[in-house]
């Protein structure tokens, strides 16, 4: 179905493309934190170790954050539409495959799948977003997007509390069916194709593709076995050298190459750089919380799957409360504040966290905490979304995308390969509860230490990236060489100018 002109917000057109896409990534952002509460079953029926644990948390991570920029610049080529809803597809099948797994080995592999799935629909669905909507609704629809998909990965831990006390880890999974289902139904009714016909007829970058897959694997690896097999293990020595090989051949290949499947040019804004940057250590704190939280309930506090999940709530309702209305604030008086006090206030909660200890009460130690820690991802999430895409062009649309989905999944690979084993937490540690509060507070801190600095990141940000600059001519229809930007409220998508305010 297609939009001649653009799709109006408050038409049916809008809410089918809103639902569709929200849906679709939701299932993603839902699926990626559903897993955090049920690790513990997992662990005790598959006899997983701590390391086994990770790589069921890093298979996915691994193939999302590796093929994500490749799955942007495909649907940029070929449509956005047709790839988001082989992601979906694919991500619905991957999803039985985990849901039936027998042994650790087999859900890692499954979970592999799951990734990339998720990598094809992730960026596709912002993609659509941003070039079926008419300009001047833009920055509306990226809110309401932005905001439940937040919402949807916050309530990952109550879903997947409820769905293991009910039955199973397993319908964690198998829950993605018909959502996958609904998903597809949706997009062949209301989304339209779209693509970039300047890159008709580019290549993808298959192989530079394969070069980020390869070294994020080889680190991760290397990360993953090191607290087991020691720093002079030649296995871990050669995966990690790999790593950093093929890691840095990416990025020379995008230096050299005619059609680079990351093109440099936008990493010369400054403010680009220093928000990708910025998600990086703050997902990556995130992703740390989230993964030992529940757990620390559950194992350490002995609260059952579903009052793990329940505890963390008020995230949920702080973000529904408050995300739009930062967004619109972001708008209105600049976003770089509200980028350097967000991980700031993060990090408080993050240290309220290490009072989460055996016998602590709901009342005076969790719940401060999570209030606060969602006061200050409330003041993160439209903002850094709105600042990374204003700084990009529109013609970047999928590969800006892909670029910082990529990013904040690859901080969170790496901080969940690298936390157990710096905060202690290592071999069967996990179902110990003074060891896990120990290596429970020490993360925590280290967590807390990355949102400052990704505070401090924000300090370089433009302030003006987001503001509204006056026209005589409708916004859907800008002459050339000159700067126009959403005036509406709320957090806007990016800036399709010939040139931008310096």
């Amino acid at each position: 179905m297609t939009h001649p002109g653009g799709v109006r917000w408050g038409t049916a057109a809008a809410r089918g493309v809103l639902l569709t896409t929200i849906i679709g990534s939701g299932m993603a952002f839902l699926d990626s934190t559903i897993i955090n509460v049920a690790l513990p079953r997992i662990g005790q029926e598959l006899g997983a170790s701590v390391a086994g644990l990770q790589w069921i948390l890093n298979g996915y991570l691994l193939s999302l954050a590796a093929l994500i920029l490749i799955a942007g610049s495909l649907g940029d080529r070929y449509g956005r539409r047709r790839l988001f809803m082989i992601g979906v597809v694919w991500f619905g099948a991957a999803s039985v495959l985990c849901g039936l797994a027998q042994t650790t080995g087999q859900l890692v592999v499954a979970r592999i799948l799951q990734g990339v799935g998720g990598a094809l629909l992730t960026p596709g669905s912002l993609a659509i977003i941003q070039s079926s909507f008419v300009r001047a609704d833009r920055a509306r629809a990226i809110g309401a997007w932005s905001g439940f998909g937040g919402i949807a990965g916050a309530i990952g831990p109550l879903v997947g509390g409820l769905v293991v006390q009910l039955w199973s880890w397993r319908l964690a999974f198998l829950i993605n069916v018909p959502l996958a289902v609904l998903c597809v139904l949706l997009a062949r009714r209301y989304l339209p194709e779209s693509r970039d016909e300047t890159m008709a007829g580019t290549h993808p970058g298959v192989f530079d593709s394969a070069l980020v897959a390869l070294g994020l694997a080889g680190l991760t690896f290397a990360l993953v076995e090191l607290p087991a097999r020691g720093l002079g293990d030649p296995v871990v020595l050669a995966a990690g050298l790999v790593g950093l090989l093929a890691l840095a051949g990416f990025g020379v290949m995008q230096r050299v190459r005619r059609e680079p499947l990351v093109p440099p040019d936008m990493f010369a804004d400054r403010t680009f750089t220093l928000a990708n940057a910025l998600t990086f250590v703050v997902y990556a704190a995130l992703s740390g919380v989230m993964v030992l939280f529940v757990m620390q309930l559950q194992v350490s506090l002995g609260y059952p799957p579903t009052l793990a999940g329940l505890a963390g709530l008020p995230i949920t309702l702080t973000m529904l409360l408050l995300s739009a209305r930062s967004g619109r604030l972001a708008q209105r008086y600049g976003p770089r504040w509200f980028l350097v006090a967000g991980p700031v206030v993060i990090a408080l909660g993050m240290l309220l966290l290490t009072r989460v200890v055996p016998g602590a009460s709901y009342l005076t130690e969790v719940l401060p905490a999570v209030v606060v820690f969602g006061l200050g991802l409330s003041c993160v999430v439209a903002p850094v979304t709105a600042t990374v895409l204003a700084a990009a062009e529109d013609r970047h649309a999928g590969i800006a995308s892909g670029v910082n989905n990529a990013i904040a999944r690859t901080g969170g690979l790496l901080a969940v390969a690298v936390l157990p084993a710096v905060s202690g937490l290592t071999g069967g540690g996990y179902a110990d509860p003074v060891a896990l509060t120990s290596a429970w507070q020490t993360a925590m801190v280290l967590c807390a230490g990355l949102c400052v600095l990704g505070g401090l990141l924000a300090l370089g940000i433009r302030n003006d990236v987001l503001a509204a600059e006056p026209s005589a001519e409708p916004a859907e229809h800008p002459r050339p060489g000159e700067c126009y930007h959403c005036g509406v409220e709320g957090p806007p998508t990016h800036i399709e100018p010939a040139h931008r305010v310096a």
